[in-house]
């Protein structure tokens, strides 16, 4: 073998091919830590834009599910006379208001999220699923003003507390966790499909109605009902009147939203990283 043969050989077997990664990946929960301080400036930046320039700030976190109670409660509770499981309806559906109000503002924001960043996704380098992830983190603070405002209704109506309000923060993580997994996927497909920015307004709507939020999940036949809590919703927001009004809990029922919230958050994030490394490319 010549020379130039054997420096050619050489040189083909130190070959270093790169090529990204194809198919379906797991999440990185090592590649997230270590960005975990721009995650927190992102949460940080989305709070501080949402009341930017606002006259009530804060105080929106208040009034929204406040004046939205009220609302519910003179046409389905004085007009529609929509029972509500022995308690008094206000407080009834503000329960049912807190997880639900984080959890549509939480996917609306997230939905939009990576094409509201496209400045940042098209210059910097970083794990694209903080971007959905901020913005789920963003409304924790909103929830935590309304939990405090709906503490002090249980105390006007005279609802006592129960040992089960200890379980509220295991409810908080399953809320986040299914508000991220539908957050993170409805975030891919607006950037492919901009048609999603009007469709996820009209679906967080009708969603609400399809959710025992005005309404108590006894009126359901009960050999419906699991197709209720098919729902990952349903579940977590009976599990926050279990949690807040001592009210009855299905185990099972609240074992099938979870793992619809599960499976939802599998999906999501799969097909998130999945079509990330096009988002510089069509955003």
């Amino acid at each position: 073998m010549s020379v130039h043969a054997r420096v050619a050989q050489e040189l083909h077997q130190r070959i270093t091919v790169i090529e990204p990664p194809s198919g379906w990946k797991m999440l990185n929960w090592r590649e997230l830590w270590a960005y975990r301080e721009l995650l927190w400036v992102l949460t940080a930046r989305d709070v501080k834009v949402r009341y930017k320039q606002t006259a009530l700030g804060v105080g929106w976190a208040v009034l929204r599910p406040f004046l939205t109670m009220v609302i519910f409660s003179v046409v389905f509770g004085q007009l529609a006379k929509l029972p509500s499981d022995g308690f008094p309806y206000p407080v009834f559906v503000y329960a049912g208001l807190l997880p639900w109000t984080f959890f549509a503002a939480a996917i609306g924001a997230s939905g939009q999220s990576v094409v509201g960043s496209s400045h940042l996704v098209s210059k910097v380098y970083f794990p694209r699923l903080i971007i959905p992830l901020a913005s789920v983190g963003a409304g924790l603070m909103d929830l935590l003003i309304s939990t405090c405002i709906f503490l002090a209704m249980m105390a006007w109506y005279s609802v006592p507390l129960t040992w089960n309000l200890l379980a509220a923060p295991l409810l908080l993580f399953a809320v986040v966790f299914a508000a991220l997994g539908i957050g993170t996927l409805l975030s891919a497909l607006t950037v492919a499909y901009r048609d999603f920015t009007h469709v996820t307004p009209f679906l967080v709507q009708v969603w609400m109605y399809i959710t025992p939020v005005i309404f108590p999940l006894s009126l359901v036949p009960e050999q419906w009902r699991w197709v209720m809590y098919a729902n990952p919703i349903t579940g977590i927001v009976e599990g926050f009147r279990w949690a807040f009004l001592g009210k009855p809990l299905d185990p099972m029922g609240l074992a099938i939203s979870l793992g619809a919230s599960v499976a939802v958050f599998v999906v999501g994030v799969a097909y998130f990283q999945k079509v990330e490394r096009q988002f510089a490319d069509v955003i």
